[in-house]
């Protein structure tokens, strides 16, 4: 066993009938870092999530979280993680004050300690002015953040998101990506699953899952400096002309799409262009590294 590791993976596997779903995944994840499962939908992110919860056996393979087998301790790593999923775990009917006592209950904090860590919670989720709200009657990024402050409760050693931000507005991703800055700063390791590939750059280290299977594993900046591909964004007067010049051109290229109000072309490293196009060379973006690995498997286009 890694003593510096939260979360270890070997061959870890997954299947429902004939259906693979996760594909003998196999990982490392240190203490104290931020760690961005991306992928598609479908890919594995949930599946991947739910066996390091102890929420679901593998079919293959093994899992061990904080030093606990996954299969064989599920009670104990579910004591010693916080879990938030993208549904917001929340009673609507209950006040904030009394979400965060009920959770407090289910971690067993004492009396006096439920009392001390919830105004805690409550002043760092900026919510102390809600606590006799009911959670439904919140904004879509209080009620992210009241459980959050649920899953943070018990001080737990990892952190686990699956698609937290899929549900709130730009401005509450941006003040929740802070709150899990400042965790992950005081200690507390983090596994973030996200569609957002804005939040993946805020990741330590990524894991791109594809099919069930880890296909790209490093930091954001390894993992765009290691794509076997260029960006170039064509300069045209929309969109359409460029796609139309691109077709034209009859280069080949790996993807194109909009990106804003640019048109974005991956192409191979060695694809000469010439003067066939008006273009300009670009920087890769964690979305272009999605986009790659999500169609590496297409055939290249022309």
């Amino acid at each position: 066993m890694n003593e510096r590791a939260v979360i270890e993976t070997n061959d870890l596997t997954c299947r429902f009938g004939s259906f693979t779903a996760v594909d003998h995944l196999t990982i490392t994840v240190p203490r104290g870092i931020i760690y961005g499962f991306i992928g598609s939908n479908g890919s594995g992110k949930s599946t991947t999530i739910r066996m390091l919860c102890g929420l679901l056996r593998p079919t293959e393979g093994w899992a061990r979280v904080l030093g606990y087998d996954t299969a064989q301790a599920p009670d104990q790593v579910k004591q010693r993680i916080g879990y938030m999923s993208q549904k917001f775990s929340l009673y609507h009917d209950l006040t904030c004050e009394e979400n965060l006592a009920f959770y407090a209950g289910l971690y067993g904090l004492t009396v006096a300690a439920q009392k001390t860590r919830m105004a805690e919670v409550l002043n760092l989720m900026l919510l102390t002015d809600k606590r006799p709200v009911l959670a439904g009657g919140l904004s879509g990024g209080q009620r992210q953040r009241l459980a959050l402050g649920c899953a943070i409760l018990h001080h737990p050693d990892l952190l686990i998101l699956d698609e937290p931000t899929s549900a709130v507005d730009p401005t509450s991703r941006r003040m929740f990506w802070n709150l899990l800055a400042s965790l992950a700063a005081g200690g507390t390791s983090l596994l973030v699953t996200t569609h957002f590939m804005d939040e993946a750059e805020h990741c330590d280290r990524i894991g791109f899952l594809k099919d069930g299977r880890l296909i790209a594993n490093g930091s954001p900046a390894a993992l765009k400096a290691d794509l076997p591909a260029r960006l170039i964004t064509l300069d045209y007067a929309s969109p359409t002309e460029a796609g139309q010049a691109l077709q034209d051109s009859g280069i080949p290229y790996l993807d194109a799409y909009v990106f804003g109000r640019q048109y974005h072309v991956l192409l191979a490293p060695e694809t000469d262009i010439g003067s066939r196009l008006c273009w300009n060379p670009a920087e890769l973006t964690m979305e272009d590294v999605f986009i790659y690995h999500d169609c590496q498997q297409k055939e290249v286009r022309s």
